[in-house]
């Protein structure tokens, strides 16, 4: 891949976070890991992946890390979580060679996740690396935004080309309660200087949260106004939630239109690149965009077109169910590699039966006893 030069936005060198000691791999050893990709066929050996329902997959999300250096409230519990040791983590290469085994299956797009991807020392030989594969189109990352003040230059020369950042509020103490002693200073300055590079999207993911955060839709929509992003709301899940409480703090996001009409800003919708599950739109005039993410309220499972890896290398084929199979012993065997990922896929449920008052209905299946830190969301 040819280097991109990056435009120098002023980056920070101090570390907001990161995992320190033999959490992983040293700095030092990104060489060595970035000279053993593996070369790949630049056609894929398997005309696209459907499942069951006639669905094409082109689209895996990769946890990378469990570890995060926050707390969300909807994402992990209070007291945290016992975290896997190194070693049941897949390693840069391991996760390099995965892709390469996605991509001859026709795979062309991949999220890095986590819990937080940046706090992994080899973020940037696994972004290389990837971006390196032929038939990956499309690399992007999902992150609580700490990092980017040292990190969004570096990951824009590796071939990122899209960030998502967590921000779930405005107010400073807010922020903190809600990522349990976030600094949304820290936050800021990392959505400034990924704003300052030239990355093709960069979306603020808003979970709405009825009590903490639903009074402050109208701040996130006037942000379109004046600023390139893609405000997403998303409705908070019941992933390895307390259901009673859950219920209680669902928020439905389809009452942004109301804000709009209150505020008196017509708006229009729009399309992006793509078939995500975000509903989009712009207020006329402004300089970007809001998207609806309900997987509660509105399904959405119809189009989906992805798959999951957790960071201990299980496969999912559903966000919701606890349906996974590990994957991490086939990634050096192709054939048994594509094999298991086919069952997987056929055995991938038409939806996710997440609504309110559907979860009494499903007999067959569990929902998954990760939390969202451990799947990668």
């Amino acid at each position: 891949m040819k280097k991109r030069m990056a435009p120098t936005p002023g980056l920070s060198t101090a570390p907001a976070g990161e995992i320190t000691g033999a959490d992983y791999r040293s700095a030092s050893n990104e060489a060595a890991l970035s000279a053993s990709v593996h070369s790949v066929s630049a056609a894929p050996e398997i005309e696209g992946l459907r499942d069951p329902y006639g669905r094409l997959h082109d689209y895996v999300r990769i946890s990378v890390t469990d570890r995060c250096n926050l707390r969300c409230v909807y994402c992990m519990p209070e007291e945290g979580l016992p975290f896997f040791p190194t070693d049941k983590v897949l390693s840069a290469d391991e996760i390099i060679h995965l892709v390469e085994n996605f991509a001859r299956m026709g795979i062309t797009k991949i999220r890095l996740t986590g819990g937080e991807p940046l706090l992994r020392k080899d973020i940037l030989t696994i972004a290389r690396g990837i971006s390196n594969v032929p038939e990956i189109t499309d690399l992007s990352v999902t992150t609580n935004g700490l990092a980017l003040p040292r990190l969004a230059g570096p990951l824009w020369e590796a071939g990122v080309k899209r960030l998502n950042i967590s921000l779930d509020t405005f107010d400073p103490e807010r922020y903190k309660t809600i990522t349990r002693g976030g600094n949304l200073k820290q936050l800021l300055k990392g959505l400034e200087a990924a704003a300052a590079l030239p990355f093709e999207q960069i979306k603020l993911n808003t979970v709405v949260i009825r009590g903490q955060n639903e009074d402050e839709l109208a701040d996130f929509l006037r942000y379109t106004l004046d600023h390139p992003v893609n405000v997403r709301f998303i409705e908070f899940m019941p992933i390895a939630a307390d259901h009673a409480q859950w219920e209680k703090q669902y928020f439905g996001i389809e009452q942004v239109f109301d804000v709009c009409q209150a505020e008196g800003w017509a708006y229009d919708p729009i399309q992006f690149a793509g078939n995500g599950p975000s509903e989009n739109f712009r207020i006329r005039g402004a300089r970007g965009s809001f998207g609806l993410i309900h997987p509660v309220s509105c399904q959405f499972c119809e189009g989906c077109n992805r798959l999951r890896v957790t960071a201990d290398g299980c496969l999912k084929s559903c966000l919701f169910w606890d349906d996974e199979d590990n994957i991490r012993t086939e990634i050096p065997d192709f054939r048994a590699f594509s094999e298991k990922v086919q069952r997987v896929l056929a055995a991938k449920p038409k939806n996710h039966e997440m609504a309110l008052d559907r979860q009494e209905e499903v007999k067959d299946k569990r929902p998954t006893w990760r939390h969202m830190s451990q799947i990668g969301g």
